[in-house]
């Protein structure tokens, strides 16, 4: 008598299709990045991974609420972040301006991209254990938004990269970012933020404000959006250690 395999047995194969186009949009947004500066299209170079920071907030909102959450899934979305947010902001701000100052300027690239890939390392290996509220570390979106934002901001005001101010600019953001990524400074996740619950009348009003500073000038407002997240993390950590120095005086 031949076996008969039981359906319910076999291990199911495949990936959700879902969320899994979404991480595949911020990955094509991340490599039409890379491709737009080499063909020195900067600005839109510098658009494209703005594009891939939504598409990657969407991607895991959308496995939570169609609860089509996998393993496989939180793999691919790491090595889209990788590309997106490592290796694209990256390779811009090189091909833009950092080849103009030599080996210095490929090695801040370098940093950039290094931190990136230690600091997905890093959350993947926290992930269950680490508290939700806070980011061990600047989260690699975030870090890409600055020199994202720097480009396209410089592209508006026709700013080239070939100019030293510029320039050496840049090299210090991508090495401060590439830092940021791998530093144990705590950043706010957002990620308790119920947006489905009421709030306040004046929240309503000032998140309204806020989308219409954005659209005012979006390059200058996101550029200094995230630069503020970025010099948030030092900050609140350098508050809080002095707060424990002087609670400890008063003990």
């Amino acid at each position: 008598m031949s076996e008969t395999s039981n359906p319910t047995s076999k291990r199911r194969r495949g990936i959700y299709l879902l969320p899994n186009l979404f991480t595949t949009a911020a990955l094509f947004a991340g490599f039409y990045a890379i491709t737009a500066a080499l063909n020195h299209h900067f600005e839109w170079a510098a658009i494209a991974i703005f594009v891939a920071m939504i598409l990657d907030g969407m991607d895991g909102r959308v496995a939570r609420m169609t609860n089509t959450q996998s393993a496989f899934g939180a793999e691919y979305d790491s090595m889209a972040d990788m590309i997106s947010f490592g290796a694209a902001p990256a390779l811009v701000l090189y091909v833009w301006t950092l080849n103009g100052l030599g080996k210095i300027g490929w090695i801040a690239a370098f940093v950039h991209c290094a931190g990136a890939a230690l600091r997905l390392a890093r959350f993947n290996t926290q992930i269950g254990t680490a508290d939700k509220r806070f980011f061990q570390g600047l989260p690699s979106p975030s870090a890409a938004a600055i020199p994202a934002g720097l480009v396209w901001l410089c592209s508006q005001y026709d700013i080239g990269g070939d100019n030293l101010v510029v320039a050496y600019t840049a090299l210090w953001l991508a090495i401060a970012t590439g830092l940021l990524m791998v530093s144990n400074f705590r950043y706010y996740s957002f990620k308790d933020v119920d947006l489905r619950g009421r709030v306040p009348f004046i929240k309503a009003i000032t998140i309204m404000l806020a989308f219409a500073l954005i659209f005012i000038n979006p390059p200058l407002a996101l550029f200094l959006f995230f630069l503020g997240y970025a010099v948030s993390g030092p900050a609140v950590t350098l508050i809080s250690l002095r707060r424990k120095r002087m609670d400890h005086r008063k003990i």
